[in-house]
């Protein structure tokens, strides 16, 4: 009975990724990719607007979605923002070693949980 419930959120999880994933292709044009999805869930959460970034900006832009999206997870606790509003984290815990396919599974079940808390999923379907 676990297997099938186990099974049963997987494929929840796998149309919800569905869902998003359709969505960002609709939106941009293209084919999302992880990093894509992670730079707009940043910008998102700078609360600035979208306007060009430099390099250095685009990595903290990041940086911004990795902590907001592992912050559940106990990786990190929201520290505040600095005096030009970017939000800044502390680190609670270290993120254990992950294959690259075990890291792809993190991101993609954070970046579900995201979306559903922020009630944007029920409105991609």
């Amino acid at each position: 009975m676990l297997k099938i419930m186990e099974l049963e959120k997987q494929q929840k999880q796998l149309s919800d990724w569905q869902i998003i994933l359709n969505k960002f292709k609709e939106f941009t044009g293209e084919e999302p990719q992880i990093d894509g999805i992670l730079f707009l869930i940043g910008v998102q959460e700078l609360g600035m607007g979208y306007r060009k970034f430099k390099k250095d900006e685009k990595l903290s832009v990041m940086h911004i979605a990795i902590c907001t999206l592992l912050e559940p997870y106990g990786f990190y606790e929201f520290a505040g923002r600095d005096e030009d509003g970017w939000p800044h984290w502390n680190k609670q815990e270290n993120i254990p070693f992950l294959e690259s396919k075990q890291q792809n599974k993190l991101m993609t079940e954070a970046i579900i949980d995201y979306f559903k808390k922020e009630g944007w999923l029920q409105g991609l379907s």
